[in-house]
């Protein structure tokens, strides 16, 4: 079994944000990545069909060695299904249900400990209904609630949205959602390397990249040549409000030993490195709107 936590991304945003197009996106670039899909029911199936290759009573066979999992009103027993799976996926993808409240999901999961750890909330929010969500009495809680719990938020469709649209929209995330790194998306077209940077060695990261006509995506890679303070460097980059993500390892100058740093936006983890692995960090910023 690999070394550290069975790392877990929460995909959620209130129903029509673009959680599905994004989850189906991840799988057909997953690029040899095993990913475990974790929704809230079969019945409403996200994945696209021809991703299918086997149903099963538990579980559902997918393209590339991922598998898909109802977590229905079980979510505790589905993570321990997903926590003993063999092979064991690289990554969870949990898409959250359009009013689940993921702070909550998050905190639940916080309960298997070290086995499994969330890496990070992605919060979708459609630009063009977001205004009136928060103007809708019986919506705007919930999708105020889901903006405070993001570490990374999107919004998603800005094609179809007004100037003003786009303007109320970002000041909504802004009140809501302080700190937090913003990206805006024509669609739910985010590339792996965003959201999740593929188990590679650091060194064969990609460049830049960019979502279309908006914000831009600056890769840098850092060697990690030196020792530093492993907790107080992962702070620093939690701090800065251009990290959305961060990924890779660096010795720690209290001991030593090689640590393995994943950050997404403001939530970020630590913990020993597997053995064969070498210095380096990747970092994913925003740079200009």
């Amino acid at each position: 079994m690999s070394d550290g936590p069975l790392l877990l991304t929460i995909i959620a945003g209130y129903l029509g944000a673009g959680k599905t197009t994004l989850v189906n996106q991840l799988l057909r670039h997953a690029n040899g990545t095993r990913y475990a899909v974790m929704v809230n029911e079969f019945g409403s199936l996200p994945i696209d069909e021809d991703l299918i290759e086997a149903e099963g009573d538990d579980l559902i066979t997918l393209a590339g060695g991922c598998v898909c999992c109802s977590y229905g009103d079980d979510l505790m027993m589905a993570m321990a299904q997903m926590r003993d799976l063999e092979p064991r996926p690289d990554h969870i993808l949990l898409e959250a249900s359009g009013v689940a409240l993921p702070g909550n999901i998050a905190a639940a999961i916080s309960l298997f400990g070290n086995d499994i750890e969330v890496l990070g909330i992605v919060l979708l929010a459609d630009a063009e209904a977001l205004s009136d969500q928060l103007a809708n009495p019986y919506l705007s809680d919930t999708v105020t609630r889901q903006l405070a719990a993001a570490d990374l938020a999107v919004l998603t469709k800005v094609d179809l949205a007004t100037p003003d649209q786009m303007q109320r929209a970002r000041q909504i995330v802004a009140e809501h959602a302080p700190g937090v790194a913003v990206i805006e998306s024509e669609g739910a077209d985010l590339t792996q390397s965003i959201l999740l940077l593929s188990r590679q060695d650091t060194q064969q990261a990609p460049g830049t990249d960019h979502t279309p006509h908006h914000i831009h995506l600056v890769t840098e890679t850092l060697p990690m040549a030196d020792a530093v303070d492993a907790e107080n460097f992962a702070n620093q980059l939690a701090l800065d409000p251009k990290v959305v993500r961060a990924k890779g390892h660096l010795a720690n100058s209290g001991d030593g030993r090689l640590m393995t740093l994943q950050l997404v936006g403001r939530r970020y983890s630590i913990y020993p490195a597997a053995a064969h692995v070498k210095p380096g960090l990747v970092i994913i910023k925003t740079n200009g709107q």
